[in-house]
């Protein structure tokens, strides 16, 4: 799975993207509900939001279906008092392991939905979704539209850096298929250490929905849609927004 093979060197790389832009609005959703209150964090990875959350919130757990990524957050797990850490659960989101109502907030951050590359997958996980939730209860989900706005090109270097002694590139390829929404992102980490070099290649790929899809896919399963963000500071949302952020909820 290339979710496993890019385990490695997911937090590698989101450093070098993402970092932890987006933990504030994170913090402030699951703050936002009184202590006591359980949240559900779907593709959890390596811990990069909920380890820091779980340093002001309880009743936190995570899912992921790739055990190298979650082998990841358990070692970071161990940084915090025992009685804090979250729960970590192998599930896959299309079919998730608990029970009917167990939890008063869903996360699904940083576009993780958008692995899901057809509408029986997406449909399914928000089913599953709204099962979980306790009336009232949110769902807060990121998605990254701008993906298919990304140009194709081939063999480009986008990093280098240190990954503990290792000297680490990343060369991307990017590749599009529109008919069917989905962006490709042919990745080759090279590694060189103590004199061996390692090449380690896969495929990621995501894809991108209109919002009016988007939107009718959470009414059609029985949310009511509070807001749409265009940025973490809940901003207005435009076709332009480098992201789109929704909070809805389970009536």
């Amino acid at each position: 799975m290339s979710w496993d093979k890019y385990a490695p060197f997911y937090d590698w790389e989101n450093a070098r993207t993402m970092g932890r832009r987006d933990l504030l609005f994170w913090k402030r959703f699951v703050l936002d509900r009184p202590v006591g209150h359980r949240h559900l964090e779907l593709g959890c990875g390596t811990g990069r939001l909920l380890i820091p959350l779980a340093r002001g919130a309880r009743g936190l757990v995570g899912v992921d279906l790739s055990a190298e990524m979650l082998a990841r957050a358990r070692v970071r797990l161990k940084r915090l008092p025992v009685a804090t850490r979250p729960r970590l659960v192998r599930g896959d989101i299309r079919s998730l392991p608990f029970p009917d109502r167990s939890f008063d907030q869903v996360l699904a951050p940083y576009g993780v939905l958008q692995s899901l590359t057809s509408d029986a997958d997406f449909d399914a996980t928000i089913g599953e979704t709204l099962r979980l939730l306790r009336p009232n209860g949110r769902f807060g989900l990121e998605l990254i539209p701008e993906l298919a706005r990304w140009q194709s090109y081939r063999g480009q270097v986008r990093f280098r850096g240190k990954l503990g002694k290792a000297q680490v590139t990343l060369v991307e390829s990017v590749r599009q298929d529109r008919r069917r929404g989905l962006t490709i992102f042919d990745e080759e980490f090279t590694v060189r250490e103590r004199g061996r070099t390692r090449r380690h290649r896969f495929p990621l790929t995501f894809r991108t929905m209109p919002m009016d899809v988007v939107l009718s896919k959470l009414a059609r399963s029985g949310f009511s849609v509070e807001s749409v963000q265009g940025n973490y500071r809940g901003g207005v949302w435009t076709p332009d927004s480098p992201v789109s952020v929704l909070i809805a909820h389970r009536p």
